[in-house]
């Protein structure tokens, strides 16, 4: 047998592990075009890009002095690392002894057999919701939003498992028959919180418009709200409010379907609270709250504290009429009832009139109320109108009330008499008192106009001619037409006494009074005055009533 052959020996000082620690060491790329690894990345994209480098080492080298360029230590490198990252094909071409020297220079110079291709696009990344760039983030506002999409992901899938859940629970409920109770309090709340969060998320990250509370609430889930939609080319479209907006577009939805619930009652409480001039709402509120038969001293109370807020409101009043209309036939028998509604009602009307004394929805709910209660002879309502007259004797409307008040009692009136005719029902004594009444007040302001007006509907409403107030009247005009002596303390006296004359037939004083209020005592009213005159003479020459008071203001 032929000896074996003796095995080749190793070539001394270039054995494969010295091979590859000198090509490792040789094959780092120049310090002039290599990252500084040493400071932390300041955006993503950098950090991106260090990365990439990071898995081609050879790479920057190549791509700034070219392949030839390169040291033969590089130029190994460079095409080792291709051939760890290439297929097995491409590897099988190296014969067995190549490619177990490949793989151990690979595992002593640490070559990635892996690579991060970087993506030909300016912002891979994709941009924020305000246009930014993501990879120009810091690492920690990217961590920080990646945290976020996470939590929006769990939330969102736990939202869905609540609608699933109770979808279930509501088939099986209805299938049984059952009331279909699908969730609790706690359940609904914790679903509530859920939604205001991912709404939150949503606009810090992708900028999407926040859901409205109803579209947060699940409590609304089942209905389908009605937006509004404008006529299409319509030249003033209404922008509404976003939570305005929302709102109606449920209140809609409701309506159409008649449903009168403890939501939709809370709903026009959520829409009244943005716009309590809104008409339809507060119909739509006082058919539930009759519907559902709740109770009149809850809705009162809160009621009263809208109309505090928002003193100048129609809408507020009528509900408030609504509400007593219903109301009433309950206590209707029982006249200590009707008597205690009454007081509440007169303290509660005169802490609103303290802050808005001539607030005229105010006093028209009054007036209805004086006749709906009954409270013609209701001593307390009296008082308090002669408590508001004596604090502000200028108070019309209170002067209007009281009239009201005191020749509108069916005890003494007469049914279908208008405000302005004698009424032969008006008891005298009533009269009397009202005559003095007025008279006591126009001492304290003499041009007021209020008791002058309040005196002269008094007498016509009495049946009594003007002239029996005549000696009161001249004390407030004196020396007429002498222009030395001639003083009026009240206008409203000198047009008095200018009808109390024509009342008896002399017109030349008449015509006196008139004719001065017109030149010296109330100039800016000359045309009135001069139509007033030609009155005297024929009312046809001063062309009927409303066409001559219309001459007269053109004038």
């Amino acid at each position: 047998m032929p000896p074996k052959g003796k095995a080749a020996p190793k070539p001394k000082g270039s054995d494969t592990t010295k091979t590859s620690s000198s090509l490792t060491a040789a094959a780092q790329p120049a310090s002039s075009t290599a990252p500084n690894n040493t400071t932390p990345p300041a955006t993503i994209n950098e950090r991106s890009q260090r990365r990439v480098d990071e898995c081609q080492p050879y790479e920057a080298a190549r791509q700034k002095a070219g392949l030839r360029g390169l040291s033969q230590a590089e130029q190994f490198g460079w095409v080792s690392a291709r051939f760890a990252r290439s297929d097995a094909a491409a590897r099988s071409r190296l014969g067995p002894k190549s490619q177990r020297e490949l793989w151990r220079y690979v595992n002593d110079a640490s070559l990635p057999v892996r690579v991060l291709k970087k993506k030909l696009v300016s912002n891979p990344w994709g941009v924020d919701r305000n246009g930014r760039d993501i990879g120009s983030y810091s690492p920690a506002q990217f961590d920080d939003r990646a945290a976020k999409r996470i939590n929006l992901t769990v939330l969102a899938a736990a939202s869905q498992a609540f609608r699933d859940c109770r979808e279930r629970t509501k088939k099986i409920a209805l299938d049984d028959q059952q009331n279909p109770d699908v969730a609790t309090d706690s359940e609904v709340q914790e679903e509530r919180e859920r939604r205001r969060e991912m709404a939150k998320l949503r606009k810090e990250l992708y900028g999407d418009k926040m859901p409205g509370k109803l579209a947060q609430d699940p409590e609304w889930d089942d209905v389908l709200p009605i937006p509004h939609e404008e006529p299409e080319g319509s030249l003033a479209a209404i922008s509404y409010p976003d939570d305005y907006a929302e709102a109606i577009s449920y209140l809609r939805a409701v309506m159409e379907n008649k449903e009168y619930s403890p939501r939709c009652l809370r709903l026009t409480e959520y829409i009244i609270g943005m716009n309590s001039s809104h008409y339809t709402v507060w119909l739509f509120r006082a058919s539930i709250v009759i519907a559902l038969k709740l109770p009149f001293v809850d809705e009162l109370a809160w009621l009263n504290k809208v109309a505090l807020e928002h003193l100048k409101n129609y809408q507020i009043w009528h509900h408030r009429h609504l509400l007593v209309e219903n109301y009433y036939p309950s206590i209707a028998g029982s006249p200590e009832a009707v008597a205690s509604f009454a007081a509440q009602e007169q303290a509660f009307l005169s802490d609103i009139l303290e802050q808005d004394t001539k607030n005229y929805h105010v006093w028209s709910y009054r007036s209805y109320l004086v006749g709906k209660l009954g409270l013609w002879d209701n001593a307390a309502e009296l008082a308090a109108i002669e408590a508001m007259i004596k604090d502000d004797v200028r108070n019309n409307s209170a002067w209007s009330h009281r009239f009201y008040l005191v020749f509108s009692n069916p005890a003494h009136s007469t049914a279908g008499t208008a405000a302005t005719e004698p009424d032969p029902a008006a008891p005298a004594a009533i009269v009397d008192r009202e005559v003095q009444y007025a008279q006591d007040k126009i001492h304290l302001a003499p041009q007021n106009q209020s008791p002058w007006n309040y005196l002269h509907g008094v007498l016509v409403k009495g049946g009594r001619k003007l002239g029996s107030v005549e000696p009161f009247v001249a004390d407030f005009v004196r020396h007429l037409g002498d222009d030395d002596k001639e003083d009026v303390i009240s206008t409203h006296a000198l047009d008095l006494l200018a009808e109390i004359y024509a009342e008896k037939g002399d017109k030349e004083k008449a015509d006196l009074a008139l004719r001065r209020l017109g030149e010296k005592w109330d100039r800016i009213r000359i045309g009135y005055w001069e139509w007033r005159r030609k009155c005297l003479e024929s009312p046809a020459a001063a062309g009927g009533t409303e066409a001559g008071v219309a001459a007269a203001v053109a004038a």
